[in-house]
């Protein structure tokens, strides 16, 4: 056993776990959650609040073998849950197929991504969990199980985005599709009332739109227009609108723009456009904590007028917030299960009492508009809340308890969750 990770990715969060291991086979694994009365799978560390910390040990699938067995004829991946994004993205387009979607991330771990959530930006696009198609998973006896759609009672729903709860996935199978390309525009302080008047329409206009603010005066900072060339040019004018087009490359958070992928309208494989980072450079600014809600899409422009008075709470803390769109998951858990969703994230400076009080402020301005924290972020929300807004949460605690009833998968944060 090797001494543990004492920190997640940001710094925010000091893992107590007494041991982290690493296995390097699957049949490792099985005999160590067999032996070990409790134990929470540890993914990229990239979490901002205790969903992966325990008191007891973490185990990181970092050392199993890399896998990317492509079936053409399926059009499905099989890939190993410790990869990264990064890492299955290149093996994919050297083969010549490509994920529908990523995160703004490419450094997170494929199995991590998918268990809490995570998604990127698109009307069309739902959150990475709805591209998986089967998932192998060691169970609280050690036993290894495979979960896909011919699974019953919905069980691969329950597991798509699964927190760890139901066991320790080792591998993940994924639809593909042909390779294709993608050109980024960006374009700065597009107003408020044009944010307003026209989002659906902006947000809509492209594969993939980001918008960045800040919710001060300059309205949406940055627009980030991500599209397909193999499909219809964007036709929304934003110059017409009010914004103007970036000289150069921008940062979301507005550093240095090194790190960010390629702009200026150049095409380039999916796996290099569709992150906001490459995956050379160390994702986004590291000394931050992140929160996100995502409400139904139909709220959106009202939330983001309820937020704007917040701007001077904001203006000390908040590096940015980025506005996105994801299609509706059936993933029990998945923020956006059942809904089109709009997603408002949030990226603060490390000052964690200054972001909970800004946290529970927003929460309580949301409020009337149904959000879902992501699982994967900070949040108010008290538990009773989070079984308000996740229809599914209390079927996912009975299946939970049924494949797990001596806890060895529960930590602090799932025992609360799922009491």
């Amino acid at each position: 056993m090797a001494a543990t990770t004492r920190t997640n990715w940001a710094g925010n969060v000091t893992y107590r776990a007494s041991a982290l291991v690493r296995p390097t086979s699957v049949a490792d694994l099985q005999q160590l959650v067999a032996a070990t009365p409790r134990l929470t799978a540890l993914g990229s560390t990239h979490s901002f609040n205790e969903i992966a910390d325990t008191d007891a040990v973490q185990v990181t699938l970092a050392g199993l073998p890399p896998v990317l067995d492509v079936d053409a004829d399926r059009r499905i991946v099989r890939v190993a849950a410790g990869m990264t994004h990064a890492q299955v993205a290149a093996g994919l387009e050297a083969r010549g197929w490509a994920l529908g979607n990523l995160a703004s991330l490419p450094h997170i771990s494929t199995a991590g991504a998918v268990a809490t959530g995570t998604h990127g930006s698109g009307v069309r696009n739902p959150s990475l969990a709805q591209a998986v198609v089967g998932l192998e998973v060691v169970r609280a006896d050690g036993s290894v199980a495979f979960v896909d759609a011919s699974t019953p009672d919905g069980a691969l729903d329950a597991h798509r985005v699964a927190l760890g709860a139901l066991g320790v996935v080792t591998a993940v199978e994924l639809a593909i599709e042909p390779t294709f390309q993608v050109a980024t525009t960006v374009h700065l302080d597009l107003p408020w009332d044009a944010v307003s008047a026209h989002f659906d329409d902006v947000m809509a206009d492209a594969y993939s739109v980001s918008m960045f603010t800040a919710f001060d005066d300059r309205g949406a900072r940055q627009v980030w227009t991500k599209h397909r060339v193999d499909e219809p040019a964007p036709s929304v004018d934003l110059v017409a609108l009010g914004a103007r087009p970036a000289d150069g490359p921008v940062h979301p958070g507005e550093n240095e723009p090194a790190s960010v992928t390629e702009q200026g309208g150049v095409p380039g494989p999916w796996a290099e456009r569709l992150p906001h980072f490459r995956s050379s450079f160390s994702p986004s600014t590291g000394a931050e904590i992140q929160a996100e809600y995502l409400i139904p899409a139909e709220h959106a422009v009202a939330a983001l007028e309820a937020l704007r008075p917040l701007a001077p709470l904001f203006a000390p803390l908040l590096i940015a917030a980025e506005v996105r769109t994801i299609a509706a998951d059936t993933a029990w858990l998945a923020p956006s299960s059942g809904r089109q969703s709009v997603g408002i994230h949030f990226t603060f400076r490390r000052d964690a009492g200054a972001v909970d009080a800004a946290v529970a402020r927003i929460e309580e301005v949301l409020a009337p508009f149904d959000p879902r924290p992501h699982w994967g972020k900070v949040s108010a929300a008290s538990v009773e809340r989070l079984h308000e807004v996740y229809p599914r949460l209390d079927d996912f605690a009975a299946l939970a308890q049924d494949l797990d009833p001596a806890g060895r998968f529960r930590n602090a944060y799932l025992a609360r969750l799922l009491s």
